[in-house]
């Protein structure tokens, strides 16, 4: 299976301590060695960088933890091949147009023989990641338009989601830059760091950052995950069939009992 990282921020906040985590488990720390890729919202535009080697020595890679882009809304994936060659086409966070923005979408998990129904939207690759992305959007270009409101957009995403994980395992990311949603089958975790804002170690990497000398006492930064990437805090582990809209850091909508 894949892991998946994403950021909400209040303001634009760069991801290099917890990418950093993650790709030592591309390759290093975890069998996640088939190519990578992350998104960065910067206003509607969106800077992508992918790599079909594995994280943990790729070059690209490097450049990404070193230099500090700054982001409100940012998506990371680091693949083990199930479905699909290992090459450039086949790496998340996958990236379309609707409605005069740009979706970025990554996915963890598995559906056989997925066949999505013919639309607008097509697959480049040959994942079932892709033709799932592909099918969610034609689905939403068919039943919505740019006018209609996002509760409304996010329970149509919430149908999917769970049409999706009845066939199989479907953890997902999903950002249009404004908002994003998460989608948890069978594995996630969040944090979300506030003031008071105290020191993090990695699991994966000797490194340790104290926010508090990073950040502003108004800052609200929340990181999602596939597994929790740090040894010294609390994460909140996600059920199966939670999802989660998350805006500006905090969660604007969630599923409700």
């Amino acid at each position: 299976m894949c892991e998946l990282l994403a950021m909400s921020a209040n303001t634009p906040t760069d991801l290099c301590f917890s990418f950093t985590g993650l790709t030592r488990r591309g390759g290093e720390t975890g069998p996640h060695k088939d190519g990578w890729g992350v998104a960065f919202y910067e206003g509607k535009g969106v800077r992508n960088f992918h790599d079909a080697d594995a994280s943990a020595s790729s070059r690209i890679a490097e450049v990404v933890q070193t230099h500090p882009i700054k982001s409100e809304v940012a998506i990371c994936h680091i693949r083990q091949a199930n479905v699909g060659d290992i090459c450039l086409a086949n790496t998340h966070p996958f990236t379309r147009e609707l409605w005069g923005r740009y979706w970025v979408f990554a996915h963890n998990g598995q559906i056989s023989d997925f066949a999505p129904e013919p639309g607008f939207y097509e697959p480049v690759g040959t994942t079932d990641s892709e033709a799932l992305f592909c099918d969610m959007l034609n689905h939403l270009r068919r039943h919505c338009d740019r006018h209609t409101p996002t509760a409304e957009v996010v329970q149509r995403l919430v149908s999917l989601s769970e049409d999706y994980a009845r066939q199989g395992v479907f953890n997902l990311l999903l950002s249009n830059g404004d908002w994003l949603f998460t989608y948890c089958s069978t594995k996630m975790a969040s944090i979300t760091r506030r003031a008071p804002f105290g020191p993090a170690r990695l699991k994966d990497a000797d490194m340790m950052v104290d926010f508090e000398s990073e950040t502003t006492p108004d800052d609200i930064v929340s990181v999602i995950v596939t597994e929790p990437l740090t040894s010294d805090e609390t994460w909140d582990i996600y059920q199966p069939g939670e999802w989660r809209l998350w805006r500006k850091g905090e969660i604007a909508m969630q599923k409700t009992e």
